[in-house]
């Protein structure tokens, strides 16, 4: 591939000129500002796409051009940089292109952005380039590989763990789902000879003893580049590792937002029964999908054996479960056995080893009056046709008689928290389109503040009465098993045809991604099958930064014990991928409540442009409207009014700071790095930032408003 250089000294120089004078000493008198905002270019791949929702889900600001638009701006010294104050401005603290260069040859948009990234020493993120030596690297033809890593384990280097990858364990695996689907491309190379190139995520060259780059830093020409040479999407495993390191090392870790790795576990109906699936009827005899009279019910409740193994299991994990109980489960079963609960007095034993939430004392249905004589179940009605609703007094009694019931066990709560059972009294489609009219009331009688949700439903917080509501994601670990072979068959029935004889839901709504190509074996499909996918899709949350819990049922807990594969597989997979110091977070359901209001705030603060923030050599300004939390992550040894910013995370500090609505000043630790905040470039002798466009690179344009 030849390279063009067209680009004349003497335009660089006028554009260096148009950009103001270059970032030397770091003294707050003669340091530029630079804004704390990435620029994404992207061509409408889903490199760049990905890198943008990484800023977006931990609330950095960013601005992106993308090139699939006519109508977008031109990319210029006036675009990139100004004076504010009588101060040189770079309006960008990094650049992510969708490769090392997606412009024509001699492009004057990539030349801007060279000499901008020159004098104000700005990084740039190369999304997903072509290995070659316009990018540091020999071309893959040239013993190197192009092709895919489905399964392939990459690892972390030396240079990437002293670096910005320092929070990773060493190993990277890539995703191998499917084997009939590619699902990465990439290139594998050595660094050009003389190239000033550190290879910081690498792989086996196949056939060969060599390694070669998928993520490692360029310098040249005054500049650097982190040169990404795999495709990927923000979905993606291999991605969800490395995105924390990407925007560490484009922001050298100063920069708004924050990316916290969450786990929470709730444990629903403790204390009380659930009813268990039939084989043969394929429904749960005792509940709503079973005709009236069908099947004997056979409930499952946990045993003081399965207490034990809950609390060794927490112990060896350093993890603890959230329990959601149900109050009259214990005293209903005191009353069928002459006074004895032994799995109640194992708990209340061992109470303080457990988080524990309201989740009302029968565990009624609080929304519509249920119509059970049908399946499924309708909302009664009254003689005119309108909805007969729970009342007030029942919703606010099943809260308080449990709190109550809870309170004179000695259960450590909250009192703010509850779970309805089945989340009702919120809107549950389709036969009830509205929240039950009288919950709000009763959630405000009983000083309820948080209000669990079901995430499947209704993903977004939102405000019932005086309560948020903390969206749950259920775990497709079934209430109504509590063997394996049980949810085996279960599944195969909701996930296949009704040739295969399954209930046909996935004919009737193909969209469903878990359908099953032929029935799971009962004996083998629930380790082998069931088990992978689930663990893949919470581990797959946790990777993410959703602190949203997970839910599942005591009956999980109970006789095969079925839920702890999935739930050790998450804590184990993630400790085999991450350092000590980037543990997995286990909040309690009013902190993630706390935490997705903050994040909501933050973000609609960011979209109406109210929050300004800037780096003057080894201060940072941030400003936010009154009330409004600001996030942040910085360097260890940063300081909010004397006192240390944030909390140790990843290598360095992050967290929330209040604000009033007068500007945050955060000092930097000392010595001051450069306004990048990256450490100065190397300096290098090739003068062109022009090169032409690698094969497959689309030339788009389109511009969207900053997030």
């Amino acid at each position: 591939m030849k390279r063009i250089l067209c680009t004349t000294v003497a335009t660089v120089g006028a554009l260096i000129a148009a950009l103001g004078p270059p970032a030397g000493a770091a003294h707050a008198d003669s340091a530029p500002r630079v804004d704390l905002r990435v620029l994404v270019v992207s061509d409408g791949g889903p490199s760049t796409d990905a890198i943008a929702a990484e800023l977006q889900v931990s609330g950095t600001p960013y601005t992106e051009i993308d090139l699939t638009r006519a109508d977008r701006p031109v990319i210029d010294a006036d675009l990139l940089a100004d004076t504010v104050d009588g101060r040189p401005r770079a309006k960008f603290q990094a650049v992510v292109l969708p490769s090392d260069n997606p412009f024509a040859a001699g492009s004057a948009e990539m030349a801007a952005l060279a000499a901008y990234e020159r004098t104000y020493r700005i990084p740039q993120v190369d999304a997903y380039t072509y290995a070659r030596p316009e990018a540091g690297l020999q071309y893959p033809v040239e013993g190197g590989y192009a092709g895919s890593l489905d399964g392939v384990r990459a690892q972390v280097t030396d240079a990437g763990r002293a670096g910005p990858f320092g929070y990773l364990d060493g190993a990277v695996p890539f995703e191998d789902n499917s084997p009939t689907v590619g699902e990465s491309y990439a290139y594998l190379a050595t660094p050009v000879a003389g190239a000033d190139f550190t290879p910081y995520v690498d792989a086996a060259i196949p056939g060969t003893s060599r390694r070669g780059s998928l993520v490692g830093e360029y310098r040249h020409d005054g500049r650097r580049e982190l040169v990404v040479t795999f495709v990927y999407n923000q979905h993606q495993q291999q991605f969800r590792l490395l995105a924390r390191g990407i925007v560490e090392w484009m922001t050298g870790g100063v920069h708004l937002g924050a990316s916290k790795h969450y786990f929470a576990v709730h444990v629903d109906d403790v204390f009380a029964a659930d009813d268990r699936w039939n084989t043969e009827l394929n429904c749960t005899p005792g509940d709503v999908d079973c005709p009236e009279g069908a099947g004997t019910p056979d409930p499952i409740r946990m045993t003081p054996a399965d207490v034990t193994h809950a609390t060794d299991w927490q112990h060896g994990h350093g993890f603890t479960l959230d329990l959601a109980y149900n109050g009259a489960g214990s005293v209903e079963h005191r009353e069928d056995n002459g006074g004895a609960d032994p799995l109640t007095d194992r708990f209340l034993a061992d109470r303080a080893r457990f988080r524990w939430i309201n989740h009302t004392y029968t565990h009624a249905f609080l929304g519509c009056e249920q119509d059970t004589t049908v399946v499924p179940w309708r909302c009664a009605t009254e003689a005119d046709g309108t909805v007969r609703w729970v009342g007030r007094t029942t919703v606010a009694d099943e809260i308080a008689t449990n709190r109550v019931w809870g309170t004179g066990a000695g259960l450590p709560l909250e009192n703010g928290e509850l779970v309805t059972g089945e989340h009702s009294g919120t809107r549950v489609l389709p036969q009830q389109t509205a929240d039950n009219p009288h919950l709000a009331p009763a959630l405000a009688d009983t000083g309820v503040a948080w209000l669990a949700s079901d995430n499947s439903r209704e993903p977004q917080q939102r405000q019932v009465g005086p309560a948020a509501t903390v969206p749950r994601h259920p775990m497709n670990v079934f209430y109504n098993a509590g063997r394996t072979t049980e949810q085996v068959d279960e599944y195969n029935w909701i996930y296949t045809s009704r040739a295969q004889g399954g209930s046909g839901m996935c004919e009737d709504d193909p969209a469903t991604s878990t359908c099953l190509t032929e029935p799971l074996d009962t004996a083998t499909g629930y380790a082998r099958y069931i088990v992978p996918l689930e663990t893949r899709t919470a581990l797959g949350h946790v990777l993410a930064g959703d602190p949203r819990p997970h839910f599942i049922h005591q009956s999980n807990l109970a006789e095969d014990r079925i839920a702890y594969p999935v739930l050790s597989g998450v804590l184990d997979g993630y400790e085999a991928l991450f350092a000590a110091d980037t543990p997995v977070l286990n909040p309690r359901m009013k902190e993630v409540g706390v935490e997705l209001q903050r994040r909501a705030a933050w973000r609609a603060a960011l979209g109406d442009g109210r929050v300004t923030a800037y780096r003057i050599g080894e201060t940072v300004t941030v400003g936010a409207p009154d009330g409004v939390a600001v996030t942040a992550t910085l360097p260890t040894g940063t300081t909010l009014a004397g006192a240390a910013f944030g909390e140790p995370y990843a290598g360095g500090r992050s967290g929330w700071a209040p604000s009033t609505g007068t500007a945050l000043t955060l000092a930097l630790p000392s010595p001051a790095a450069t306004p990048a905040g990256t450490g100065a470039p190397a300096p290098v002798t090739d003068p062109a930032p022009g090169t032409e466009v690698p094969a497959g690179v689309r030339e788009q344009v389109r511009y969207a408003p900053a997030t």
